[in-house]
């Protein structure tokens, strides 16, 4: 009788149970990463500002140019498998052994060859006649090897438990920000910073497969599948595409930058991005957590999915407004006490990026209902109108106004990516509506 008392409770109530508990389970991820993202939010300030003043703009730069560099073709080692992967454990837990272990070997695939690419293309692409950026790439490139770890993130994710992955990042984060102002303390050289970013990556990596296999993760008993590694090729496919295009718009302005200009610009525009950059945090803790219930509420109810989805608009675009108002009146005096009068160029460039809060965040949300609705190949689409017109306008704008320029190019992008190409393409129709409500009326909606 004990066993069986939940089935005395009206239907009614145990649906509401069950909302509460869902609410709350995804209250407390959200909780924990916030605190996580806050706490390396405010960390990276601080530490990303003593090491830009240490290194000065041109160091500065040339840190951020072979970051950008390895960036851009390290989506390879992703392979788009983000969502996809959390969204198949939440359809087909029984599943779960050969799902995890067909993402731990493509990642580990996915990761040689991104290390391949970028070293060896790194020859042909980096700033002329400079061995130290070579040099650069190759170290910080060693992050990718570590990419595999990712499929025990998935599993936390999975299970709305991203408070464990919250705690080895944050502490890993903590750890190496010290190491960091122990580094900027002794003077130590530009190669010294591109080795800690590695080995926080490893320390990371390391801490996720341990507390994972604490939490029951069934480590050894992962199999490989080929056939659910064709379907999750297939449907990750776009995705590869749409991260690689995503990272060219997002990172091919410094290229472009060093390129035309010089790394000095690239050290000033580096400074903004990573301020503006700073607070793409909101989706970044929202959707992770939102995402499996969103996905459990379309299995029940289109049109309770179709207003919770339009609730997440609204809400990202309402905190977006707030952030971007404040920083765009606050740019000079946030670069000054933040960087220094040498990085004083760089505030007009945050005043126009920090826009680009509002295209990011919303572009998070709509490619988490993409991945609901299996949609993901027209993220191809978007993100390559959006990596168009950055090219275009960076090559008729960087020569004009330097990082200004470079800005105003990637804000443009930002929003033809998200916005705007929702318009050209039938299906987005829908979620173009959805949109224009969230950017101008989310409030009443």
């Amino acid at each position: 009788m004990n066993q069986n008392w939940i089935q005395l409770l009206p239907k009614v109530l145990i649906s509401e149970l069950d909302k509460r508990y869902q609410r709350r389970k995804i209250l407390s991820n959200i909780s924990w990463l916030f605190v996580d993202r806050l706490l390396r939010m405010g960390l990276e300030l601080v530490v990303g500002m003593l090491v830009a003043r240490y290194l000065g703009p041109s160091q500065f730069g040339l840190f951020n140019y072979a970051i950008a560099f390895v960036s851009i073709f390290g989506v390879i080692a992703a392979l788009g498998l983000d969502n996809i992967v959390v969204r198949e454990l939440v359809n087909h837990p029984e599943r779960e052994k050969s799902i995890l272990g067909t993402t731990l070997v493509l990642k580990a695939a996915g990761s040689i060859l991104a290390w391949l690419l970028t070293v060896s293309l790194s020859y042909a692409f980096v700033l002329p006649n400079s061995s130290q950026v070579y040099w650069l790439v190759c170290i910080i490139a060693s992050t990718l090897f570590f990419k595999p770890t990712d499929a025990a993130n998935f599993w936390f994710q999975a299970q709305v438990k991203s408070k464990y992955t919250a705690f080895v990042r944050s502490t890993a984060f903590i750890f190496f920000s010290a190491f960091r102002l122990g580094l900027v303390a002794f003077k130590a050289p530009l190669t010294m910073f591109a080795l800690a970013v590695v080995l926080e990556v490893f320390i990371r990596a390391i801490g996720l497969i341990v507390i994972s296999i604490y939490k029951g993760l069934p480590l050894k008993q992962l199999d490989f599948c080929f056939r659910t590694a064709q379907k999750l090729i297939l449907d990750s496919s776009p995705l590869i595409l749409s991260a690689f295009f995503i990272m060219i718009y997002m990172r091919v302005d410094q290229i472009m930058l060093a390129e035309m200009v010089g790394v000095k610009e690239v050290g000033l525009y580096s400074s903004a991005v990573r301020l503006a950059e700073a607070f793409y945090v909101i989706s970044l803790i929202v959707v992770p957590s939102v995402f499996p219930n969103l996905l459990e509420t379309k299995k029940t109810s289109e049109s309770a999915f179709l207003m919770k989805l339009q609730s997440l608009y609204n809400f990202m675009a309402i905190s977006s407004y707030s952030v971007s108002f404040t920083v765009t009146f606050c740019s000079g005096w946030i670069v000054s006490l933040l960087f220094g009068a040498e990085y004083s160029n760089a505030a007009p460039m945050l005043s126009i990026l920090i826009w680009t809060t509002v295209f990011v965040n919303l572009g998070v949300a709509r490619s988490s209902f993409l991945t609901a609705m299996n949609w993901t190949r027209l993220s191809v689409s978007t993100v390559a109108i959006g990596c168009v017109v950055n090219v275009a306008l960076n090559i008729v704008l960087i020569p004009l106004y330097d990082g200004i320029g470079a800005a105003v190019s990637t804000l443009i992008a930002y929003g033809f990516a998200t916005y705007v190409s929702c318009f050209m393409i039938r299906k987005l129709t829908g979620t173009a509506k959805m949109l224009t409500k969230a950017l101008f009326f989310p409030v009443n909606t």
